[in-house]
């Protein structure tokens, strides 16, 4: 079964926003996401300072099944990408919340108000 983290936001597509410090959030996919995907090998992430628009892609997972994109669950400017994920892209199957792949600074805090929370996010997958 998936782990769903209380306290996180979700994207119908899959990823998980976790806000850190007012407008400030980390990006990664869930739990539920990186079992579909299997074996992580390769992380593709794009540059720092990069405008992030809600619902569009902003980089891709691949795994030894299925190489899946990566869309924004919200709206902002890429601050800091989590370079382990470049060496160690297997990291995202050990803990997908703890592995998380973007720190954006939001352009619209609005936008959270329209992801799903756990219960949601449960409800979602089964």
């Amino acid at each position: 079964m998936a782990k769903i983290v209380e306290g996180f936001l979700y994207a119908e597509s899959h990823e998980w926003v976790k806000v850190i410090d007012g407008d400030t959030v980390l990006v990664g996919i869930t739990d539920f996401a990186q079992k579909e995907l299997g074996s992580i090998v390769f992380v593709d992430l794009p540059e720092v300072g990069s405008k992030l628009l809600k619902g569009t892609e902003f980089g891709a997972v691949e795994s030894v099944k299925a190489a899946s994109d990566l869309i924004s669950p919200i709206s902002g400017e890429l601050l800091e990408i989590n370079e382990d994920l470049i060496g160690e892209p297997e990291l995202v199957n050990q803990n997908a919340y703890e592995s998380w792949m973007l720190k954006v600074k939001l352009s619209n805090k609005e936008e959270l108000s329209e992801l799903l929370d756990a219960k949601q996010y449960q409800e979602l997958i089964h």
